[in-house]
């Protein structure tokens, strides 16, 4: 299914609420001035609140697990507004929450 490219500007949270960020985006290929985010690039976890029984247990990594079929940046599929990611040690979602709204990938 079609979706917007995510970029190092979107809005991507943990479940909980931290802030996730990629470590990596793709340095040749942008979106409205920003570089584009692929699939084997992991993301950092900021800001978790997470805390079981007053013991803080913040997500602190994300991997994706899905990522655009047709579309690649530097041999990399992109990310796309659909694309899914899993945390590590939560094994929660990723939330996109904002992207560019210019650019499709399938």
């Amino acid at each position: 299914m079609p979706g917007f490219l995510l970029h190092l500007n979107a809005t991507v949270q943990c479940s909980h609420g931290g802030m996730a960020t990629p470590t990596s985006p793709n340095p040749k290929v942008f979106v409205g001035g920003m570089p584009v985010t692929t699939m084997p690039r992991q993301y950092v976890v900021a800001a978790c609140p997470f805390n079981v029984s007053g013991s803080p247990v913040p997500c602190v990594t994300a991997q994706w697990t899905t990522s655009a079929m047709k579309v690649l940046a530097g041999g990399e599929p992109v990310l796309l507004l659909d694309s899914q990611a899993i945390t590590t040690p939560n094994g929660v979602p990723l939330l996109i929450t904002s992207t560019q709204t210019k650019v499709q990938g399938s």
